[in-house]
């Protein structure tokens, strides 16, 4: 069931203080509710809250949605500050609208996007996401950083892990995303690949940064 606005709003407060500001239970007076107001019926009638008096608490489900919602947000800021080039008063209200779009899957592919980052420009966590914990996984099999490749090994653009905005931005002009061809060609003096019939040369830290899924006849 699709929640509105003003429910995701709430329940994404409400993850905050249960998880990260450890206070279960909250009043609902501080979120200017009361027992009558329909977002809290709402959040009620699709099994999100307990009601005790006048103080709520995230039920289970409640929990792993308030979950999605913040990750929503925080992936949006992310998006905003390292890909769009958003800048202060603007990140938040800008995500909050963004948040709204990126639905499940949508929210995933912006994350492999990004890098599987750790934290929002704030320096909040960001919850992981299934393809975080696939790339985990994964990465101890058949993903290795460009650096690691042999001269002459091939594979696919996994992910990259790029935190400054001039090195992603330079990242995304090369049409390093996921899923597009890469070979190394040398590892000395830099690093020169060829990545859509066209050859690059990145240093060691970019090299570090991206993540090349090894082909099958191609592992370590």
């Amino acid at each position: 069931m699709k929640m509105s606005e003003d429910a995701e709003h709430i329940l994404e407060k409400m993850w905050v203080h249960a998880n990260e500001e450890m206070n279960d239970s909250v009043d609902l007076a501080s979120f200017g509710l009361n027992v009558h107001s329909p977002v809290v019926q709402e959040l009620l009638d699709a099994g999100n809250v307990v009601l005790n008096d006048s103080h709520i608490m995230l039920s289970e489900d409640g929990n792993s949605n308030g979950k999605t919602v913040v990750r929503r947000r925080r992936l949006a800021e992310r998006l905003l500050v390292d890909v769009l080039n958003t800048k202060g008063k603007y990140v938040r209200s800008s995500s909050c609208e963004f948040e709204h779009i990126l639905h499940r899957g949508i929210d995933e592919n912006v994350c492999i996007l990004l890098g599987h980052p750790r934290t929002c420009p704030h320096g909040k966590q960001i919850p992981e996401g299934r393809c975080c914990e696939k790339a985990r996984e994964e990465l101890e099999h058949v993903v290795s950083p460009l650096s690691a490749l042999q001269n002459g090994q091939s594979g696919r653009i996994a992910y990259f892990d790029m935190r400054e905005e001039k090195k992603m931005q330079k990242m995304l002009a090369m049409g390093v995303l996921p899923g597009i061809p890469v070979s190394l060609v040398q590892s000395y003096p830099s690093y020169v690949f060829d990545l859509n019939h066209t050859r690059y040369a990145v240093d060691t830290e970019i090299a570090n940064s991206i993540y090349v899924r090894i082909e099958e006849n191609q592992r370590f």
